[in-house]
């Protein structure tokens, strides 16, 4: 448990007070463009913030990183996401923008047909599941205010979706805008009185393993080549997908999306910085995880160490909502208004079930299965390479395969990665061991994607 000034604790309450304040202001949402896409009119500033506020909701892990491994943080968690988001923004920012759909899912099924769609609804449903988000703010709770982890995650729950059952996307988009200056401000502020108690460079230097400060630590070319790959994901993610869909425009959804590379490059900046200092002010941390938490209460003085508190409690929630809402939205959208059970409701309507079916899934995995880091490794490893080369596909007709091919692809790609995953958990594979499920999953993919292009590529 951290210890907390008057001003400290008012700091954090005030935050999650104007939180709900602004979540709650829209209007009530029943149309379900104006519900789940803000009725797709989203311009560039609002689509930035959003952008940016979103990307980071795994900060404790980015803490842990950087503890760990230095600034190789940075070249594994950050360059591979700001290349193939640049890609994406040049390649299918505008192609989404314009399709004029609600998911993913939606993509698929009018490409590959119906049962890929069903498939792929599935793993998006699983991707987006906000499970590890919601377990950070529940150990963060806990951590802070010294409460049991299920109320941890009954408060994150209660805090992070109240609002959207008024207002939908329209009140994450106001909240994600309130999140992003706080979590700028909170880490700016915190690293800028760091470096004023203790030092800069020199003062790493001095107290950091000198494979900290460098940008390929003791890591091979193989390992960051692997990372990546991993990276690959961001063509899947379907929080990208969900904001170009509620752009303005194709130019708004591309150019948000390379403004915000530049952001993101600032905030990693100041993270990764921080992550470095816990590291020079607490050498021997048994549970790096905690890093930051603990670095606050190690080195910031009253008023500051709550701000920093809000900071780390805007940077996951503004991601905690906004997954919340893209697996209500898979599931009204792509499951519960398909099968229509009752012809008088509405999306909306169902969207709303979704967002307490998600709830209460959530709430029972990040408490079942505690850990962070194996809820994102098990999701993303095994279930990314079964969509990745379909989306692109999508947008791109000549890179199309058959019908047919398309289910045994995105079938194929998740049990392989998954079957791969078990038998390098249960056997000694030796060196094979190395080898992340996920490239098993994209190699699987791969080949079944060339095997049944609908137009070879001429030689």
């Amino acid at each position: 448990m951290i210890s907390f000034s008057l001003a400290d604790i008012l700091i954090i309450i005030s935050f999650f007070i104007v939180l709900i304040v602004i979540g709650l202001i829209p209007k009530k949402e029943s149309d379900t463009e104006s519900f789940l896409l803000s009725n797709r009119s989203v311009g560039l500033f609002l689509f930035i913030m959003t952008n940016v506020s979103t990307w980071y909701g795994g900060i404790l892990g980015v803490g842990e990183f950087t503890y760990r491994y230095g600034v190789v943080s940075w070249v594994t968690q950050g360059l591979p996401y700001y290349f193939f988001a640049f890609l994406f923004a040049l390649f299918f920012a505008s192609k989404v923008r314009n399709a004029n759909l609600f998911t993913i899912s939606e993509k698929l099924e009018n490409v590959y047909g119906k049962k890929v769609g069903i498939v792929s609804s599935i793993i998006v449903f699983i991707l987006v599941s906000p499970a590890p988000y919601l377990l950070m703010v529940g150990n963060l709770f806990s951590l802070i205010f010294g409460i049991n982890l299920i109320y941890g995650l009954l408060i994150g729950l209660v805090l992070s979706s109240i609002y959207l059952f008024k207002s939908g996307y329209r009140s994450d988009l106001y909240t994600d805008v309130f999140q992003f200056f706080v979590m700028f401000i909170g880490f700016g502020i915190a690293l800028f009185f760091t470096k004023g108690n203790y030092g800069g460079i020199e003062f790493l230097k001095n107290h950091l393993p000198s494979s900290h400060l460098s940008f390929t630590g003791n890591v091979s070319i193989t390992y960051l080549i692997v990372w990546f790959l991993i990276a690959l994901w961001t063509f899947a993610d379907p929080g990208f997908h969900q904001r170009c869909y509620a752009a303005k425009n194709g130019s708004v959804a591309k150019w948000g999306i390379i403004i915000s590379i530049f952001l993101w490059a600032i905030f990693d900046f100041l993270t990764t910085t921080t992550g470095l200092y816990s590291r020079a002010l607490i050498p021997n941390l048994s549970n790096p995880v905690l890093s930051f938490p603990l670095f606050a209460e190690k080195s910031l003085s009253s008023g500051i160490k709550g701000l920093f508190i809000a900071a780390l409690f805007a940077t996951i929630f503004s991601t905690l909502n906004s997954f919340l809402f893209l697996s209500a939205t898979t599931i009204g959208k792509d499951f519960l208004s398909k099968i229509n059970l009752n012809k008088n409701k509405s999306t909306t309507f169902y969207t709303r079930v979704g967002l307490i079916v998600s709830s209460l899934f959530s709430i029972m995995l990040a408490y079942y299965v505690q850990s962070v880091i194996e809820l994102w490794y098990v999701i993303g490893s095994i279930f990314v390479p079964g969509i990745i080369f379909l989306i692109i596909s999508a947008y791109y007709p000549k890179l199309k395969v058959k019908k047919e091919f398309a289910l045994i692809e995105i079938l194929a790609a998740v049990l392989s990665a998954g079957l791969w995953a078990l038998i390098r958990n249960i056997y000694n594979v030796g060196n094979l061991s190395e080898i992340e499920p996920m490239l098993i999953g994209i190699f699987v993919a791969a080949v079944i994607h060339s095997i049944g292009r609908e137009k070879k590529l001429s030689v």
